[in-house]
């Protein structure tokens, strides 16, 4: 039997020919759909065509015969009060710098990450349309464009007339703009423009500024490391910031270097060099990058008082602020809050700074007003001239602008009460006046009682004035404050500079009406310049560009307190220090220049306070959340706030002379005053010396008040003591020689 043929294989048609088969088999069709297509993309073409020309009609782009005479506007300069420069005021914080001075490697690496075919194209890099066309049409918006060098040029020349927005009609204003500016100039003039128009970041426009910012040098002296990082920064200034996050900057630092090398710019040696080269910035002080939040305070009273003057014609600003008192307080505020989230003052459960940095680092920033991580602010103030030395108002200005120093609304909390003890003084009380540390209930306005509590949920009983204020005694103060009355007490307080609203509650005794640290810090002046108060103030002169004085404000003087008044009310809040809440965060950490202060927590610890001052200086503290809530539990303005005054201070007078102790004015006189262990030494305003609490007995012995003394009352059987200063054992007045800041033995 035959054997059959073998089978042979049928041949597969290749995928290619079978896809056009269909063209083949349809002629008719295929010619509709060809002309079709070339219908439809000869029109996109016409309306492209026509769309490129008349787009510009109406002098809708703008004509760049301005760029013959172009120069950016003149930011106006800040500086401190020994002349050392600040900061500069502007919209755009910039120095110019020729072409010629900016080095090869700079211009190598903004080139290769920006526009890489900048030098052979004439505006428009044609091959980066087609990639970005696909890229919008996969996402489905306007996601990518398609800018180069000379387009984004024109952007931030004329930004009235080319927005940010991402549109098509933007992007065709911008190359026709683009094209106009290739015809005129050439492409070393366009980089030169460019480079000194880039925004790289923290308030610095062009590479000069930039340099300085970051690096503390001139363009001309950088290397390939630094050359790369400031040209990682415009695709994102606030992402790629090397202050805010600096790994996330090196991170795309190290691929531009990756960039420059395979392109040629650089050799492999210098990329490898470049990659390891530590990031090494240049501090705040040197770079002018400091006290932003003092800037943006005086910004906008210069604003106020030249309007656009101040971004246009290069004024000089001389101001109050001491660069070295400035660096003391931002050290000592961020150290004390780091201790704090370390978990020094016990369990932290909130979100810290570096948990939040962490977080944010994975998305683009933005300012924000609020923050999650616990905030602080710091102001110091020459109490005799009201001048700032020194402003902290928040921990990142970069992450939120708000000024918490003089923006934020916070309870004071104890830290009001000496303007309630002040009103007191000057009532004819005195510091040895007795008051009764006892419940009260007060009757609200809903039929509920207002029923306050001290600290420690305990009383005391009578107790001095003095020791009240000591021990920040809650009962003390409400009891005296309602004696005074609610209006007397308020309109004190206005006498001291608060001007925010105070309610006539009792409540605003313990520090319940809403304030703002400025000036509660400021208020303590009176206190410190013995009476007399001077609203704080930054701003020394302004001269224009000739030198010659355009402003020169005077600070506002009020006298508050007569210097007797002052004095005892000095005595009473050296107490504070020296035996009271703040002993052992301030006296017992080491501070031992003469000074008063008062602590200050508020409803469940979430605002703690401490203000204390010398006689040549006052300084405050506050930390709490954006978004009020208890900070952590046994919250106190002298465990947590205290801390920081007394790091800050201690800083400030290792180079600073000590001031000496306040003179006791001779309208103050010494009396005797009847305590628990005897009769003692008070101070009292000359003819007041009666409302002691003491019968009419002469002792032998006299000495400097302590808690054990004002804390408890012995009664009086025989009366009022005799007006005048009583005599000592061997019947001579007793001279006031004794420092009262001086511990007893």
């Amino acid at each position: 039997m035959p054997s059959s043929p073998p089978r042979r294989t049928p041949r597969r048609t290749p995928r290619r020919t079978r896809r056009f088969a269909w063209f083949t088999r349809h002629p008719q069709l295929t010619r509709a759909l060809a002309l079709g297509t070339t219908f439809v993309v000869a029109a996109g073409m016409g309306g492209a065509f026509g769309m490129w020309h008349l787009i510009c009609r109406g002098n809708r782009c703008p004509s760049i015969a301005v760029l013959e005479s172009y120069q950016p506007k003149q930011t106006s300069k800040l500086y401190a009060v020994d002349g050392r420069f600040v900061a500069e005021l502007g919209l755009e914080r910039r120095t110019l710098v020729g072409i010629g001075d900016i080095p090869k490697v700079v211009r190598d690496a903004f080139v290769i990450t920006e526009d890489k075919r900048f030098y052979s194209h004439a505006g428009i890099d044609w091959f980066r349309i087609p990639g970005s066309v696909v890229s919008n049409l996969r996402a489905g918006y306007f996601k990518e464009g398609f800018s180069t060098i000379t387009m984004q040029l024109a952007r931030n020349i004329f930004p009235e007339h080319l927005s940010r927005e991402k549109s098509l009609i933007r992007k065709i204003k911008e190359a026709r703009v683009a094209r106009d500016i290739e015809r005129r100039y050439s492409k070393d003039k366009i980089l030169e423009l460019y480079l000194n128009q880039i925004n790289l970041g923290s308030g610095a426009y062009g590479v000069e500024t930039a340099s300085q910012r970051y690096f503390g040098k001139h363009v001309a002296d950088l290397n390939v490391a630094e050359a790369a990082t400031l040209a990682a920064m415009p695709k994102a200034p606030g992402r790629y910031n090397p202050r805010r996050f600096p790994e996330r900057a090196v991170q795309r630092r190290n691929t531009i270097v990756e960039l420059m090398r395979r392109s040629g710019a650089i050799g492999d040696a210098d990329a490898s060099l470049a990659k390891a080269y530590p990031l090494q910035l240049a501090r705040r002080v040197e770079s002018g990058d400091v006290a932003p939040y003092f800037v943006e305070w005086v910004r906008q009273q210069l604003e106020k008082k030249f309007g656009a003057r101040l971004y246009d014609e290069g004024l000089k600003v001389y101001t109050s602020l001491d660069l070295d008192i400035q660096t003391a307080a931002d050290r000592a505020l961020e150290a004390q809050l780091r201790a704090i989230e370390g978990g020094k003052y016990g369990k932290w459960t909130h979100t810290t700074y570096e948990q939040y940095l962490a977080r944010s680092a994975d998305r683009d920033d933005a300012a924000s007003a609020e923050s999650p991580y616990i905030q602080g602010a710091v102001v110091v103030v020459d109490p005799r001239t009201g001048a700032v030395r020194a402003m902290v108002g928040g921990r990142d200005f970069d992450d939120s602008k708000f000024n918490r120093a003089t923006q934020a609304l916070r309870q004071p909390g104890s830290t009001f009460k000496p303007i309630v003890y002040a009103t007191a003084i000057q009532s004819g009380r005195t510091p040895a006046t007795v008051i009764e540390d006892v419940p009260v209930s007060v009757p609200q306005v809903d039929g509920s009682l207002w029923t306050p509590q001290n600290y420690d949920m305990k009383f005391e009983g009578a107790m001095t004035m003095r020791h009240g204020l000591a021990q920040s005694r809650n009962l003390v103060a409400i009891r005296m404050g309602m004696e005074l009355g609610e209006q007397a007490v308020i309109d004190e307080a206005r006498r001291f500079g608060i001007t925010t609203p105070i309610p006539p509650y009792p409540s605003i005794f313990i520090g319940s009406a809403d304030v703002y640290p400025l000036e509660l810090i400021g208020s303590y002046s009176t206190f410190a310049n013995l009476g007399s108060r001077v609203a704080p103030n930054a701003i020394l002169r302004v001269e224009n560009q000739e030198g010659e004085v355009l402003w020169a404000p005077r600070p506002a003087r009020t006298q508050v307190l007569s210097p007797g008044e002052a004095w005892l009310m000095v005595s009473m809040m050296k107490d504070v220090v020296l035996r009271g809440t703040a002993a052992g965060s301030v006296w017992g950490a080491g501070f031992r220049v003469p000074s008063g202060g008062k602590t200050g927590t508020t409803n469940d610890g979430a605002d703690v306070w401490y203000v204390g001052y010398t006689a040549d200086l006052v300084a405050g503290v506050w930390m709490g959340f954006d978004k009020p809530r208890k900070i952590m539990a046994n919250a106190q303005g002298g465990r947590l706030a205290a801390p920081a005054f007394t790091q800050l201070m201690m800083e400030v007078y290792r180079r600073k002379p000590t001031p000496p102790d306040w003179p006791r004015p001779e309208s103050v006189v010494v009396a005797a005053a009847c305590g628990a262990n005897g009769f003692y030494q008070e101070y009292f305003l000359a003819g007041t010396e009666s409302d002691n609490g003491c019968g009419g007995i002469s002792p032998d012995v006299f000495h400097i008040p302590t808690a054990a003394d004002s804390a408890a009352i012995r009664p009086n059987a025989t009366g009022r003591p005799t007006p005048g200063v009583l005599p000592n054992a061997k019947g001579k007045a007793k001279a006031d020689t004794a420092n009262p800041f001086k511990i007893p033995d």
